[in-house]
């Protein structure tokens, strides 16, 4: 049986590598997907309607907003809700789980105006 470089890392007393936890990985690509941390972010405010948050994250398409938001929303990171009317208007919310990430946003925003020199 061949030895892996792992296993000669071991055998040569050093630590081996960590392993990125599953879970982990998961969250980091679903908010990292272009356009969706902003997203979050903008509906940690409160409820938006789609022209609401198509505005407050400019610059992405009508298309992929409605893409990130079902993505999001199978996620159950946003609830979606129709109010009656004509026409019908639909607003997006963060649900429990998508406030929970709140924190995590505030520490990446603070990260990014520390090293990215950016004032906003």
């Amino acid at each position: 049986m061949e030895a892996t470089s792992t296993d000669a890392t071991a055998a040569r007393g050093q630590p081996r590598p960590a392993h990125v936890c599953p879970d982990f990985h998961a969250a980091v690509e679903l908010i990292g997907r272009r356009w969706a941390g902003a997203i979050v972010w903008a509906l940690a405010e409160g409820p938006h309607y789609f022209a609401e948050l198509a505005q407050a994250v400019p610059g992405m398409s009508d298309r992929l907003l409605s893409r990130r938001l079902r993505e999001l929303e199978a996620e159950g990171l946003v609830e979606r809700s129709v109010h009656p009317g004509s026409p019908a208007r639909v607003s997006y919310a963060l649900t429990e789980k998508g406030e929970a990430l709140e924190p995590a946003l505030r520490e990446l925003r603070t990260w990014a105006k520390r090293w990215n020199g950016s004032d906003c």
